[in-house]
């Protein structure tokens, strides 16, 4: 580990325990003042085990700590948002009225509460219930025997935790509605480790899915995270899906389509080295988990790009950040020939919430129009 790395490490757990104190001494406080609780060496170490679950579950590979540290920080960004507003709120009072009293803390407090309630309540909604996104393009493209191509596409699924048996089972319900030629799966697919993945039988509801052409996957960062991405392979194998790392396949004579690995892969093959060899002819479709190299792909003369990675920032207001570091961080855009699409998700990442983002599948009908 090099100075820098350890310097950032320690700067995150300062800034992330401060935080963890300033939404824990809320809690607290509240609590001793409606229920007298009086107890704080015990309720700071349950605070720490909780606010660090999440870490912890990574480091000992247990879903239980991961599931709490999730939870956790769905608490953690509410708070951040809000707590600051009671805090004005709770000064404001002390201008106007001689003294703060319970019923005040109480009333503030409650409101806080009921807030946190929509929030988890519109958030899991959100997570939950995905949406179809339909868009319709034309490619100059000749082709012998068909007039259009429907391609499904899923990406940032994080199977494995809170996205589990039952979220898997309504993306095969979801995607076998379209009728797809081809199915794609913009990577990210399980939560780190497969394992789960595995043992809830997820493989084997992805094997449900059907497509004239195929189902087709990529892997995402989050595949390298955990660090098994042969055995997913080979569980994605026997569920019908081919897991492309730098591959090109041809389902038929009309259609290529190149899956890339991941960037977090540094050895990954350039846009150029996977299209260039490939007959322009066709149609070319490539899957690219993170959409960071959009300038290359449309260089190297690509028809199509999916993509997702970004959540489209997943919580509001982080859709403000994911706009400012990528070209496109959600939706639809034409670059040059190059049709761009990413997608917010399938899934989630750590907490079960989405605000200012949906879960999503995306359903894009080509029409071939004669060159």
């Amino acid at each position: 580990m090099n100075l820098r790395y350890l310097l950032s490490l320690g700067l995150f757990i300062i800034l992330y325990t401060g935080l963890t104190a300033y939404i824990g001494w809320h809690l607290y406080f509240w609590l001793h003042v409606v229920f007298s609780i009086n107890h704080p060496l015990i309720f700071t170490a349950l605070l720490i085990g909780v606010a660090y679950a999440y870490i912890i579950g990574q480091l000992f590979s247990s879903p239980l700590f991961k599931k709490i540290g999730a939870l956790w920080l769905a608490v953690f960004q509410f708070g951040l948002f809000v707590l600051p507003f009671a805090n004005i709120t709770c000064w404001l009072l002390g201008l106007f009225i001689e003294e703060v009293t319970r019923t005040h803390i109480v009333v503030i407090g409650g409101i806080v509460w009921i807030l946190f309630a929509i929030y988890i309540g519109v958030g899991l909604y959100l997570a939950y219930s995905p949406v179809i996104r339909s868009h319709d393009i034309s490619l100059a493209k000749t082709t012998s025997h068909k007039s259009s191509l429907k391609i499904v596409m899923a990406s940032d699924m994080h199977f494995g935790g809170l996205s589990g048996k039952k979220h898997a089972e309504r993306l095969v319900k979801e995607i076998n509605k379209l009728n797809a030629d081809i199915i794609l799966l913009a990577g990210d697919i399980v939560d780190d480790d497969p394992a789960q993945f595995k043992e809830k039988k997820m493989d084997g509801l992805l094997a449900n899915l059907h497509a004239a052409y195929g189902k087709y996957a990529v892997t995402g960062n989050h595949e390298y995270y955990g660090g098994k991405i042969e055995d997913l392979a080979v569980m994605l194998d026997e569920a019908g899906i081919q897991l492309l790392q730098d591959d090109v396949v041809e389902p038929n004579e009309m259609i290529t389509i190149v899956g890339r690995k991941d960037k977090t892969d540094k050895n990954r093959k350039s846009a150029s080295e996977l299209i260039d060899p490939l007959d322009k002819r066709k149609m070319l479709i490539m899957m690219d988990h993170q959409p960071t190299d959009l300038h290359a792909i449309m260089e190297a003369q690509t028809d199509m790009v999916f993509s997702g990675h970004t959540h489209r920032g997943q919580i509001f207001p982080y859709h403000l950040i994911t706009a400012k570091l990528f070209e496109v961080d959600w939706g639809y855009k034409q670059k040059g020939r190059l049709h761009v699409f990413v997608s917010s998700g399938f899934g989630f990442w750590g907490p079960p919430i989405r605000l200012g983002s949906r879960s999503e599948i995306l359903s894009v009908h080509v029409h071939f129009n004669e060159c």
